[in-house]
């Protein structure tokens, strides 16, 4: 399994395309690296880059962008509103698949022990690549940005981690560590005040803000002379406020470093009523590169819950609902291909151009229509079984909103939460059906000459056997599952759509018998007799069962009619 990094340098240069375009050019260059997000401010004179791809390509880009912004940028003449310390002003390294922090820290010391030495550039580590406690955190080792540089590379204490400890004129210095996926968010203000909007940033700040002698109006400190503070609100989230005379507008900027301590729409609900009780208003926000899809999934369900809405709908519909209650698309318009990290990873992938679940409803049936042996019955089964727990989601999000129905919303919404989930695990099981299919073709494709070479494609058509097997199987379970699903909408849900889900239930049966007989054909050429023995008796089961509930689903049906 491949392993996966994200770097998201942030460079200091955010209003000439040019040399913005120089930058990204040079990770585009770079073999095994997906460039994701270029995401320019030009109040912040800043722009955030993303890109992906297996560690040493990566390291490599990184290397060669901060090389590129070093002959580009010169700091000596920038201004912004963002703090800054170098051409290159940070540039973390991600782990996103199947390799540790401890490994992603090890990798970007290797990246900063190369730039330092190469670039002549002081490097500082920083968050897990950190080579000291105190260095953990960004903030404090860009105390004093860029005009502090002279200053500080000359302290002692401040040495920096790799590279000359001079003061480098035109690049200034580079924060470089390891640290998990960060969400960069701004909220917008109804205010021109960057001092109230800092009001609101140290209301919800975890480090929140330092407490003043009521006398004095000096900071508090503590035994060790350290200053005495009020913590704010949020969990994870650093930020501060800032006037952006682009969008004429103070916002309150934020990282979040916890999105599990502080998910993405609490920090704007927060910031929400901070703003309300000093007398402002919350206009909308900003996502700067990019953002997790849970995080808009979770963000979608909380809105659609303070409504009294069923959460039980598709992922289309919960990004809608959640970029329009936190306002994503005042400023800019929001594009989830672009924006949202899992998305955007699989846009332009051209594997998913082959998959059936991606075609229309004449294209999958033109497919199926063909010569071609794949897709058959077992992907059609699975589509079948996709299609009955459609509908029975559909009565139960129709029920959430019935009028006079009202107090039984909560009762239907988790109703539809499951039927989402069921119909997209069987809508994966339409094209894992057909790559079972297409194992069994490339194992009888193999050489078959040499007594090894006829084991080994013994073995492989064995194996993927076995799968197309395993995943019909899969098929009935959930088409089984959907059943107790669509027999409650038949009798609780609106007795306007009891025939939908009567039709749900022909679905649901359906997609389990036709799975049933894809199984019963599959075992006949597994030579593990005593797991075929099991699947088909578990499988004889669940046919029937199924059929029993769709009899007894179709009786409560004609009841009512």
């Amino acid at each position: 399994m491949k392993q996966l990094i994200e770097c998201v340098p942030n460079f200091s240069e955010g209003r000439d395309p040019a040399v913005i375009k120089q930058i990204t050019d040079t990770i585009e260059a770079i073999e095994g690296v997906k460039l994701l997000d270029v995401d320019p401010g030009k109040a912040t004179n800043r722009t955030v880059v993303t890109f992906v791809g297996e560690p040493e390509a990566v390291v490599e880009a990184a290397f060669q962008a901060i090389r590129k912004a070093c002959e580009v940028i010169d700091m000596s003449k920038h201004t912004g509103e963002h703090p800054r310390m170098g051409a290159t002003d940070v540039c973390p390294l991600i782990p996103i698949a199947n390799i540790s922090m401890e490994e992603t820290a090890e990798w970007a010391r290797r990246l900063g022990e190369r730039v330092g030495r190469e670039l002549d550039l002081p490097i500082y580590l920083y968050e897990a690549a950190a080579s000291t406690p105190e260095r953990q955190n960004l903030a404090t080792i860009r105390a004093g940005e860029y005009e502090g540089l002279p200053e500080k590379v000359a302290n002692p204490n401040w040495k920096p981690d790799f590279g000359p400890a001079k003061f480098n004129a035109k690049s200034g210095a580079t924060v470089i560590g390891a640290r998990d996926f960060l969400i960069a968010y701004n909220v917008n203000l109804n205010t021109t005040s960057v001092r109230r909007a800092n009001s609101v940033a140290f209301d919800v700040r975890e480090k929140g803000r330092v407490l003043n002698d009521p006398k004095t109006g000096k900071p508090l400190k503590d035994a060790a002379g350290e200053p005495l503070r009020e913590p704010g609100i949020l969990k994870g989230v650093k930020a501060i406020g800032w006037f952006i005379e682009e969008y004429g507008i103070a916002q309150i900027s934020m990282n979040i470093t916890d999105a599990n301590a502080t998910p993405l729409h609490i920090a704007f609900e927060e910031c929400h009523k901070s703003a309300d009780r000093r007398g402002m208003r919350v206009t909308g926000s900003e996502l700067v590169g990019l953002v997790p899809l849970n995080a808009m999934l979770e963000a979608g369900k909380y809105f659609l819950k303070k409504q009294q809405r069923s959460v039980g709908v598709s992922e289309a519909e919960l990004i809608k609902i959640a970029v329009k209650s936190m306002g994503l698309d005042e400023l800019a318009p929001f594009d989830p291909q672009q924006k949202i990290i899992e998305y955007n990873l699989e846009k332009g992938n051209p594997e998913n151009a082959k998959k059936l679940i991606y075609k229309d409803l004449v294209a999958f049936a033109d497919e199926t229509a063909s010569e071609s042996p794949a897709p058959g019955g077992g992907s059609i089964s699975a589509y079948v079984g996709a299609l009955g727990a459609s509908l029975a989601t559909m009565v139960a999000n129709l029920s959430s909103h019935k009028r006079g129905w009202d107090e039984r919303w909560e009762e239907f919404s988790e109703a539809a939460e499951r039927g989402q989930k069921i119909k997209d695990a069987l809508l994966r099981t339409v094209d894992e059906d057909t790559d079972a299919f297409k194992l069994i073709m490339a194992a009888f494709g193999m050489p078959n000459t040499t007594p090894e070479e006829k084991a080994a494609r013994k073995a492989a058509i064995q194996a993927g056997t076995r799968v197309a097997i395993e995943v019909p199987f899969k098929v009935m379970k959930l088409a089984f599952d959907s059943l107790p699903l669509i027999k409650q909408m038949v009798e609780t849900g609106n007795p306007n759509s009891v025939t939908d889900a009567g039709v749900g239930a022909l679905c649901a049966r359906a997609a389990v018998r036709g799975a049933y007989m894809n199984i019963q054909v599959n075992t006949t050429g597994l030579d593990d007799k005593a797991f075929a023995a099991q699947v088909l008796a578990e499988g004889k089961k669940m046919a029937d069962a199924a059929d029993a509930m769709e009899k007894e689903i179709l009786g409560i049906v004609e009841g009512k009619l």
